[in-house]
């Protein structure tokens, strides 16, 4: 008899599939094999599928620089994912730039970023070569400066604050007045900055930034903020003398959480933004500059799943509480911000009906919830392994050791099968970084 197959839409990896009886696939890999041979919980991350994103952004963008915000997700072999589809990368911190340099990432297609860059860290992007450099406060223009060798430049962008608020939560809109990122157009500040930039002889302004915030579900926040940053090219232009020949949008793009959810797909943005783009630019008598867009949400989320192990189910006065054996440590993003997620129970076949269950972790807090009213098996029983979609960006990378908790491994998934690419964390790691008395 033939197994009827679905293929899983919205949030999960396009290669997903769901048997009739309980079986899982990513990438053709079982999931309940994976599970068992290298333990729950684990993150699993369909290499395929990251590098078609990256090309569905080159051919939505064919003129633009797409740099892969690594802040999402990066490990050596993301690293060199991003590498071979020719992305460039976005870094804010020096661990991510010398993950980024010890695969051979070219220093000439690294961004890098941050409003509080430690002299240490600056001093590590001068030192590799990075291509450009994210000015996001005043002091640290003379600071980056002093740092350059004689006789040589460093490229940097100008980050300014559009007063453009976009994004699903109020913790993660970074686009408007009064946050800790950018410069504010309003106050001056950038304006100052330009000014400073382009006083330093060893700094050259290639350019302005801005980032509005993530998962942005909409183009028209984008045009708004091509718009005035537009203008503020046309004005250093009548101010300065100065043509700056860049314009990085940031990243921020949507995607789909819940089934029936859609993202930000790169055809519609690259459509209105670009329209926008050379729209303004021609009613300011501007020359179009390179668009640089920073995906990293968009390529890496829809791609990753996570597998956890039930623990127990508990019933309470008005809910039933099912606890895995991962939560919070691995997965904040509902506690921080009520972020929906959609999940499955895998590995056998199930004759009766679903019902509303609370997905728990392990962790001593109550806020250590991981799905809220998610659809399970009303069967469901310790020993089971549940799947939750859209867990490639903003896990592993947010991770913690919460009651000394080890984070879970990577494996990535391909036509070669399943392999380790980042190892689980044992009690071993902790107790090394602990010097005793």
């Amino acid at each position: 008899m033939t197994v009827m197959t679905e293929t899983a839409p919205g949030p999960w990896p396009s290669s997903a599939v769901f048997g009739a009886h309980g079986e899982a696939t990513v990438a053709g890999v079982s999931l309940m094999e994976i599970a068992n041979r290298f333990g729950t919980p684990a993150y699993v991350l369909d290499e395929a599928d990251v590098r078609r994103r990256c090309r569905a952004y080159r051919a939505a963008l064919p003129g633009a620089e797409i740099a892969y915000a690594a802040k999402a997700f990066l490990c050596r072999a993301m690293a060199s994912w991003i590498r071979a589809e020719r992305l460039s990368l976005d870094v804010c911190s020096a661990g991510e730039l010398m993950v980024a340099r010890s695969v051979g990432f070219p220093a000439e297609r690294i961004i890098f970023h941050g409003n509080a860059k430690t002299p240490r860290e600056l001093t590590a992007a001068v030192n590799e070569g990075v291509g450009r450099i994210v000015v996001d406060n005043l002091a640290e223009i003379s600071r980056l400066a002093a740092l350059v060798p004689l006789g040589q430049r460093q490229k940097v962008l100008i980050r300014v604050i559009p007063d453009v608020g976009a994004g699903a939560y109020t913790a993660i809109r970074t686009g408007g007045e009064d946050q800790q990122f950018g410069l504010s157009i309003a106050s001056g500040a950038a304006g100052e900055a330009v000014a400073r930039v382009l006083a330093q002889s060893r700094l050259e302004l290639a350019g302005l930034h801005c980032h509005l915030g993530s998962q942005i579900g909409a183009a028209e926040p984008y045009e708004t903020a091509v718009r005035v940053l537009v203008e503020q090219l046309a004005r250093i232009r009548e101010t300065r003398g100065v043509i700056l020949p860049e314009l990085d949008l940031g990243g921020g793009h949507a995607i789909a959480y819940l089934e029936g959810e859609r993202g930000l797909g790169p055809e519609t943005f690259a459509e209105r933004v670009t329209g926008a783009l050379r729209e303004r630019c021609a009613g300011l008598g501007l020359p179009v500059p390179r668009l640089i867009v920073e995906p990293g949400r968009a390529i890496s989320g829809p791609a990753g799943v996570t597998l956890y192990r039930v623990i127990s189910v508990k019933k309470g006065l008005t809910r039933t509480y099912v606890a895995v054996d991962g939560g919070m440590s691995d997965n904040p993003r509902h506690s921080l911000y009520g972020a929906p997620y959609e999940v499955r129970m895998i590995g056998r076949e199930c004759h009766v009906g679903t019902r509303a269950f609370h997905v728990v972790g392990h962790h001593c807090e109550a806020g250590d919830v991981l799905a809220e009213d998610a659809l399970l098996p009303a069967d469901i029983r310790p020993g089971d392994v549940i799947v939750m979609a859209a867990t490639g960006a903003y896990h592993h990378s947010m991770a913690s050791t919460y009651n000394l908790t080890g984070r879970p491994p990577v494996v990535a998934v391909g036509e070669g099968g399943a392999r380790l690419v980042v190892r689980r964390e044992g009690a071993e790691d902790l107790m090394r970084r602990d010097v005793g008395l």
